[in-house]
């Protein structure tokens, strides 16, 4: 008889994959975090040399900025590249992060604007608000919407609402 291969406890399928995905994703939030804090010494102001004008310094942290979120772009496309080929589903929060047009990573403040919005009946329904992230790079939006305590149903409240109404109508009569 040949001898089953038995599965470890905590083993993980397409453990390998995984690794990939984790790494791709972490290179390019590296790139990404990097990107604003190139060309600055640590109290936070530029790096001067007397020979180097302002403008040369300028457009040389530019291009370096533009090459690092080109190198994130490309890790991220390579990441989504690889969860589609293995069949592999990305974790929502990551998905949160990640243009589905141009593969950015979406930094709040940085790479991407959000705002909440509610479009219903000027606002009234505090249930339908939609957190809304926008690309910066592509102009891309992103629709999530926002988690509010769910309204009971009908029948639920109305049974509320009747014993609310006799409470308060015995109430007044207990005070006297």
């Amino acid at each position: 008889m040949a001898k089953a291969k038995q599965k470890a406890a905590g083993s993980v399928p397409n453990r390998p994959i995984y690794s990939r995905i984790s790494y791709l994703y972490q290179a390019a939030a590296y790139l990404s975090s990097t990107r604003q804090s190139e060309g600055r010494v640590p109290d936070g102001t530029p790096r001067s040399p007397e020979n180097e004008t302002a403008a040369g310094q300028h457009a040389q942290s530019s291009s370096v900025n533009t090459t690092k979120q080109a190198m994130s772009r490309r890790l991220l496309t390579d990441l989504r590249a690889s969860s589609l080929k293995a069949q592999i589903r990305l974790s929502p929060a990551m998905k949160h992060t990640i243009c589905k047009y141009c593969d950015t990573l979406l930094v709040e403040g940085d790479t991407s604007t959000s705002f909440v919005e509610n479009q219903s009946k000027g606002g009234k329904k505090p249930w339908a608000d939609v957190l809304l992230v926008k690309c910066n790079t592509c102009e891309g939006l992103k629709r999530f919407p926002v988690q509010a305590p769910r309204q009971k149903r009908r029948p639920i409240r109305e049974v509320e609402s009747k014993r609310r109404a006799e409470y308060d109508a015995a109430a007044p009569a207990q005070v006297n």
